[in-house]
């Protein structure tokens, strides 16, 4: 057996406000501390390292930089290299080579594209290369407008099956009312009245942004933890669970497959069911058409759908059986599949 297989999957995501300074340019101290830290663990772990700051990186020589989503995506383009040349400088002297990964939602929406993303990973790691991850921004501008990478490493950790995802933020954790760090949560759903609305001066997402993708994250059985670069070694001290907000775990016993399923890769649009269907869902029957009593937005046969209880609560995601359309013209049609007990993950 491979010894890279045995060790688990650790996802490291970056943010911009964490590796940037006031100026925007990348924080080449914060970098070369991302690189000494995680040089201490890199031969105990399979790491992916997701990296926001890029859009940072090369605003400046964007002339007449007005934050426009064009000049943004340009922006990205020339930053993603300066960023990635920057990590490859300060992991050279721990003879620790990187690589470029930028990926899409396509990417993680097809199961063979997911495979194929899975086996180029594993390759790396055989040969103790760390890939460092950003979303695709020349083509994409939904990063640019959303989740800033915690979506992106959220889907990473679930589907490759990964033990840890940790967050890196400017505060060093989430924040009670007296501005303390929450040390411990075991129910994410307690913790959300404890965030600020406000935004980083260069980021996109924010500390609701990575508590939504923790609570999936840890459905799925995966230690998820929100720290800072801050102090000495906290990147380490954080994976020992020793600084930063500890998310705990659930219990999980899915398949690979059905990980990757439950990531719910390119999610195109949500079912609001009632509770005859909630109740048969988690007998691991199929949800009929009779049991949706809203179907929102615009979606294909096979692709990915969110589930959502009578009370407003995620329950599942399913690869839909029918197009939305469809659906919507069959509500009262009997023995109408729209998602077959295979293909639907319960959360």
């Amino acid at each position: 057996m491979n010894p890279e297989v045995s060790k688990p999957i650790l996802v490291i995501k970056f943010g911009t406000a964490s590796i940037t300074l006031a100026s925007g340019e990348p924080d080449t101290g914060k970098i070369s501390e991302i690189a000494r830290q995680v040089s201490e663990i890199h031969s105990a772990y399979r790491i992916i390292i997701v990296s926001s700051g890029a859009v940072g990186a090369g605003k400046a020589y964007i002339q007449n930089y007005k934050g426009t989503m064009t000049q943004r995506k340009a922006a990205a383009s020339v930053g993603n290299p300066l960023l990635v040349g920057l990590y490859a400088s300060y992991f050279a002297p721990n003879q620790i080579f990187i690589a470029q990964s930028l990926c899409e939602r396509q990417h993680f929406a097809n199961r063979d594209k997911f495979l194929q993303l899975k086996e180029t990973f594993e390759e790396l790691w055989e040969n103790n290369i760390i890939p460092i991850v950003n979303e695709n921004d020349v083509v994409s501008d939904r990063e640019l407008k959303f989740s800033d990478n915690d979506e992106l490493a959220t889907l990473l950790a679930v589907g490759f099956g990964a033990q840890s995802l940790m967050f890196c933020t400017s505060v060093g954790g989430l924040l009670d009312e007296e501005g303390k760090i929450i040390r411990d949560v075991a129910n994410v759903n307690e913790v959300f009245k404890f965030v600020k609305t406000d935004k980083s001066f260069l980021g996109l997402g924010g500390m609701a942004s990575k508590l939504t993708f923790a609570k999936l994250a840890a459905r799925m059985a995966i230690t998820v933890v929100i720290f800072g670069m801050n102090k000495k070694d906290e990147l380490l001290e954080a994976l020992k669970g020793m600084a930063g907000t500890l998310i705990t775990p659930g219990k999980s016993t899915l398949s690979a497959r059905n990980r990757w399923l439950g990531s719910g890769g390119l999610v195109s649009g949500r079912l609001q069911i009632d509770e005859g269907a909630s109740k048969a869902l988690l007998k691991r029957k199929s949800l009929l058409v009779v049991g949706v009593v809203e179907v929102s937005g615009d979606f294909e046969s096979g692709e990915i759908i969110e589930i959502y209880s009578p009370s407003g609560e995620m329950i599942a995601v399913a690869r839909a059986r029918e197009t939305s359309a469809a659906i919507r013209d069959n509500l009262k049609t009997m023995n109408f599949e729209v998602a077959h007990a295979n293909d639907i993950v319960l959360l």
